[in-house]
């Protein structure tokens, strides 16, 4: 009997990449996203199963949640909707900040919770999360990003306690650059004039070539989610990605003030 996998934010990336890679190793997909309805390539794939889901929707949550345990149990739920608010924290509206914690924390808070009852009654599973290597290390500009990432590996390792004498396992994935269209479609600006020139520096650094060209593919980190839902061990964090690695692997060994004054001097000057 085949296993099944839950995806949150199917439609593009990493969440779509994932539906794929574990569609052809004969799971059962259920990828959810906000407009099923466009993407028939994906439903057309042999073993996915596609469902509506705005994860900031607390009613289309429990909806989408009962359809698919109606269907079989859930082996594994991946947690991967999400986008990036970046720029200046004080430019930031009260609405972009309740939009990026409903998101990013709240709604993967939401979706679990909506599975978690099926999943410690069976006794098996894991519940997996796509932080970021800005879950683990914080970078100029994006604080509120930063806020959702990090509270998310902070929930992740404290549940973990939580559920393990239930037989879940809780995994996050935190990816360095994925080459999509994160930046196109998933990120959202905040400019203030007062902070043009850190801002602009900021986004140059991120955006240069020598920098982006440490990326993995969607389809490389789509491999460690495979790993992180089928890995026996304690572990909870899996750090993707050669850039995410370097990164946090400089974090500590540096210790965070050297870090900081690194991060300081690269992305400002």
């Amino acid at each position: 009997m085949s296993k099944t996998i839950v995806i949150t934010g199917s439609s593009t990336g990493l969440g779509r990449a994932t539906a794929l890679l574990f569609a052809s190793r004969g799971w059962t997909v259920i990828a959810t996203m906000r407009h099923p309805e466009k993407e028939a390539d994906l439903a057309a794939v042999p073993g996915v199963t596609l469902l509506p889901l705005d994860v900031t929707d607390p009613a289309q949550i429990r909806e989408a949640a009962a359809k698919a345990l109606a269907l079989g149990p859930v082996d594994v739920l991946f947690n991967n909707a999400g986008y990036g608010l970046a720029g200046a924290f004080e430019a930031a509206t009260d609405d972009q900040l309740v939009n990026q914690l409903n998101t990013n924390l709240l709604g993967v808070m939401r979706v679990t919770q909506a599975f978690l009852p099926a999943m410690r009654e069976r006794g098996e599973g894991a519940i997996i999360t796509t932080t970021s290597i800005g879950g683990l290390v914080a970078f100029p500009f994006n604080s509120v990003y930063h806020a959702t990432k990090w509270g998310l590996e902070g929930w992740s390792e404290s549940l973990a306690y939580e559920l393990e004498p239930f037989g879940l396992k809780v995994r996050t994935v935190a990816p360095g650059g994925i080459a999509t269209d994160f930046a196109g479609r998933s990120l959202v600006l905040t400019p203030h004039p007062a902070y043009i020139a850190g801002i602009t520096r900021t986004m140059a650094a991120f955006s240069d070539p020598a920098r982006r060209a440490g990326g993995s593919t969607a389809e490389q980190i789509a491999q460690v989610v495979y790993q992180a839902a089928t890995d026996q061990s304690d572990r909870v964090t899996f750090v993707a990605g050669e850039d995410a690695k370097a990164t946090y692997g400089q974090r500590l060994a540096a210790g965070v003030e050297a870090f900081r004054a690194g991060i300081r001097q690269m992305f400002l000057g």
